[in-house]
């Protein structure tokens, strides 16, 4: 089954949760353009969630989801909220999405899992999923340990329900390949970055415009958190201490609070986190949600188009 087919959506493109700039402007045009938004609850007040999710209602009658991060301590009150306002369906990551399967069905929204390795697919599968979210290691964000090309031959031909691939994919070739693969669509993150409904920091916008294939950075592995971002001031210190062994990890996590938020809103791209993924030189300029979509899905056509020319 196609992604399409689980969200009623027009293209099988889904927009990543990210803290701080997943808001109602990006979800809703993202939804308008045919694919599937998400509202970000990382970090955020029951209140702003709430809102948020009503001004989406208002700016599109198109499915769109909310994306809870489990590791949030107020992740129960979200759940029920989510209940209540009832979105398309939810995205769930950092911690153990089953125990809230039954209440979000109940409430008549879909679930769908992000997962970073096949026994954790194939858990989430078997006690409900409607779709699962395989992201690799070249994502922004937090990161598994996995890349995304060993998640798609490992978890898609294991589970029943319909795979929906992540991690590094930037243009219409990737959500080709991943439907080659037996995908049923894709989850972008840093992609939306520079849609110009995006609100993330000019500042940080412009870094990923100059960016290139080898600017990333991995932060906190020593942590049990592992976090991947643009190279700066910050992530850089950061690294050459957690690497030196000198450093408690107490210490290394209080250098780590607040920084996603000191770049995203702040714009400072110095001394907070640019969390983005790997493939970065697709990311030339701002430009619409629509936009980037329809190229997207214009090179996706003629990916496939070309494949199916391959003589074996």
């Amino acid at each position: 089954m196609m992604l399409t087919d689980v969200l009623n959506i027009k293209y099988p493109i889904i927009q990543g949760g990210m803290a701080w700039v997943s808001e109602a402007e990006l979800a809703s045009a993202v939804s308008n353009a045919g694919g599937a938004g998400i509202i970000s609850s990382g970090g955020r007040d029951l209140d702003f969630i709430r809102e948020q999710i009503q001004k989406a209602k208002r700016l599109t009658d198109k499915p769109f989801g909310v994306n809870v991060m489990l590791m949030d301590c107020n992740k129960d009150e979200i759940i029920d909220l989510i209940c209540e306002e009832k979105p398309a369906f939810v995205t769930l990551g950092a911690g153990n999405p089953v125990p809230y399967f039954d209440k979000l069905h109940q409430a008549g929204i879909k679930v769908i899992p992000v997962i970073p390795n096949v026994k954790l697919a194939k858990r989430v599968a078997e006690a409900g999923a409607d779709a699962i979210v395989a992201e690799g290691m070249e994502g922004g964000g937090h990161i598994g340990i996995q890349t995304t090309m060993s998640l798609m031959e490992q978890v898609i031909p294991r589970v029943e329900v319909p795979v929906v691939v992540a991690g590094g994919i930037a243009d219409g070739r990737g959500l080709a390949c991943a439907l080659l693969m037996g995908g049923a669509g894709i989850q972008m993150g840093t992609r939306f970055l520079l849609a110009s409904e995006c609100k993330l920091h000019d500042n940080v916008k412009q870094k990923l415009i100059e960016a290139v294939d080898t600017d990333t950075i991995v932060t906190g592995y020593t942590l049990g958190g592992a976090v991947r971002g643009i190279k700066n001031k910050f992530s850089l210190e950061f690294v050459e201490k957690e690497n030196s062994g000198t450093v408690p990890k107490d210490e290394l996590r209080k250098m780590t609070v607040g920084t996603n938020r000191l770049a995203a809103v702040e714009g400072d791209t110095e001394n907070g986190m640019m969390q983005a993924g790997e493939t970065l030189i697709p990311l030339e300029k701002i430009e619409p949600a629509q936009v980037i979509i329809e190229r997207i899905m214009k090179e996706a056509r003629e990916t496939l188009a070309n494949a199916a020319a391959i003589k074996l």
